[in-house]
């Protein structure tokens, strides 16, 4: 029993160094993290499926219940049996890919098994089938109980799945034979499932922690480069948002330029990537006729024609604003091993964030060259105070919930992309309105969890209605702020949206404490100072209807009884396309 214990170490001790090798693989790590998808479990079958037959290829012959070396099994005799780490890896298989492909390479590990034998032991094929089908159910309980984490279970599924194979053994193949190698084959499989599924745990966690960190430094850049890019492509900014890049990221260099020459150059290189110059390297060119992100491996793929250039690979990535390309932001490495894919992810982030930011900044350049100052002063701004507590509420989930961070790093971009829709434009769709409410909504709500309920209210043939923008978002966000004083439960806002006779109404009802009679008559005609805001939003968008609509358009605004308040937007229904 003990020298098949340790043979058994032996051969588990493989397939677990093989794990260790294939779970540091960057490609295995994104299938493991996207392992719900179709084309992931396809590849965590044929994965498991080879380690299943090698474990049968590596297992110990016995016969007579006697130990008989060999080094690698292709065939079985007849009256032999082997003892092997089957059951482990259909165990690991079905949880780490659950009930599908844990079946599935249950039916591989016993069909190669049955083959194997020449024919006899089929019931190998449905010992195998069951153990992959409960070990995927069990993990299916696993995520449902939160216990994927705790790894003294995946010990105890390790054991029970070999324990269930043992009794097949029994049943069919005779008491004495799984006597012999039940103890160590139990023992072994409850041991190497524990350290197999923990090392996959492990660099599962190790890998959203990185991400974690870097997500955190992303939003950190964003947040200091933000007014250097608002203030456009020039030289002075673009030098100071490529030093503070390049002291985030690490990087040999990084360059940034126009359309015609560069505009900084910080690093490696700077001796001869000198601002004013036209651009010099081919590969900057490129992108800028493409518009599509290139990468170099070489010198030559660089295309910089000075030949003592240091630098040895680089990611230009092109620079939008209205979907034009207006410069490039270029990372450049001095070693072309590190250039990988964590730097394209990087790079293509970044490069979004930025012509997303240098966008923002030509529509508020725009807007205060625009004589309708009362229209577009409220189209062109960001509050500075809601950008960074996202950034801060985004930052603090980062340890603890990055699926959510992510989701709110992307509601956050819909939220600016808003912005600057309504910085271009007078009238925009109720759905784009609606979306934007959505991402502010979203933001808020993961500030203050639980604290707000919002309910939106319409009908789909009205998505197409256009409304002056921020409309509705700045009658929620005004009940947020003010309705509920410092209440933390029971906060409930109702939007309706409908039309009456070709008017469009939107509504905005809260619950809140009301509005004090003496404000309620001011509220839409005058700014009205408080501790949380400067009040000018409702004035402005009431002279918005106004000068949009003349007498057609109206804020109206009235307090309820039993509490509360209601804000009704009346307008004119005029659809995109015109009305039916």
């Amino acid at each position: 029993m003990l020298d098949l214990f340790i043979l058994m170490m032996e051969r588990v001790g493989l397939i677990i160094l093989l794990a260790f090798l294939l779970v540091n693989v960057s490609y295995f790590k994104r299938v493991l993290e996207n392992r719900e998808q179709l084309s992931s479990k396809v590849i965590l079958i044929v994965v498991f499926g080879l380690f299943a037959i090698l474990t049968n290829f590596t297992g110990i012959e016995i016969t007579g219940n006697k130990i008989v070396p060999s080094n690698f099994l292709t065939h079985i005799s007849e009256n032999t049996s082997i003892a092997n780490a089957r059951t482990l890896v259909i165990s690991v298989a079905g949880l780490v890919g659950g009930p599908s492909v844990g079946t599935t390479v249950g039916g591989i590990a016993g069909l190669h098994r049955f083959f194997q034998g020449s024919g006899e032991g089929s019931f190998y094929i449905f010992s195998s089938l069951l153990i992959g089908l409960v070990s995927g159910l069990i993990r299916l309980l696993l995520i449902k109980k939160q216990w994927q984490n705790k790894s003294f279970v995946y010990a105890l599924v390790g054991i029970l799945m070999e324990s269930v194979q043992m009794i097949f053994v029994a049943v069919f193949s005779g008491t004495e034979l799984a006597k012999m190698i039940a103890g160590p084959m139990i023992m072994i499989n409850g041991i190497g499932t524990f350290i197999f599924m923990s090392i996959i745990n492990i660099t599962l966690k190790q890998e959203e922690q990185a991400k974690a960190v870097q997500t955190h430094d992303v939003l950190n850049l964003a947040a200091q480069t933000l007014p250097y890019f608002r203030a456009g492509l020039k030289r002075e900014s673009s030098q100071a948002a490529a030093e503070i890049i390049q002291r985030y990221t690490k990087l040999a260099a990084i360059s940034m330029t126009d359309k015609h020459q560069i505009l900084a150059h910080v690093g490696a290189g700077s001796d001869h990537h000198i601002p004013e110059l036209e651009v010099i390297t081919e590969l900057s060119k490129k992108v800028l006729q493409s518009g599509e992100m290139l990468i170099a491996h070489s010198k030559e793929q660089i295309g910089c024609k000075n030949p003592n250039c240091p630098l040895a690979a680089a990611i230009v990535i092109p620079l939008f604003a209205h979907e034009k390309v207006v410069g490039t932001l270029k990372m450049y490495f001095t070693d072309e091993s590190k250039l990988t894919y964590v730097e394209e992810e990087l790079a293509e982030g970044l490069a979004t964030i930025f012509s997303s930011q240098i966008e923002l900044g030509e529509a508020e350049e725009r807007s205060q060259l625009l004589k309708d100052a009362e229209i577009k002063s409220l189209q062109a701004q960001v509050n500075p105070h809601f950008f960074f507590n996202a950034i801060n509420t985004i930052s603090a989930l980062m340890r603890r919930d990055t699926d959510q961070a992510r989701s709110l790093l992307l509601q956050l971009s819909t939220y600016f992309r808003g912005n600057l829709t309504g910085a271009r434009q007078t009238k925009i769709l109720l759905s784009q309105e609606l979306q934007h409410l959505a991402a502010y909504l979203q933001l808020e709500q993961a500030r203050f969890p639980n604290r707000y309920q919002i309910d939106v209210q319409t009908n789909d043939a009205l998505n197409n209605a256009l409304i002056p923008p921020y409309a509705v978002q700045i009658l929620v966000e005004n009940a947020i702020k003010h309705a509920f004083a410092n209440r933390k439960e029971n906060n409930y806002v109702e939007v309706a949206i409908r039309s009456e006779k070709n008017v469009l109404i939107l509504q905005v009802e809260d619950n809140g404490v009301g509005i004090k009679a003496d404000l309620l008559s001011q509220l839409g005609k005058q700014a009205v100072v408080s501790e949380k805001g400067t009040g000018t939003a409702l004035e402005n968008l009431s002279r918005r209807l106004h000068s949009l609509y003349g007498e057609t358009g109206e804020l109206k605004v009235e307090t309820k009884k039993n509490g509360g308040a209601i804000f009704t937007i009346s307008l004119p229904l005029e659809l995109k396309g015109g009305n039916e």
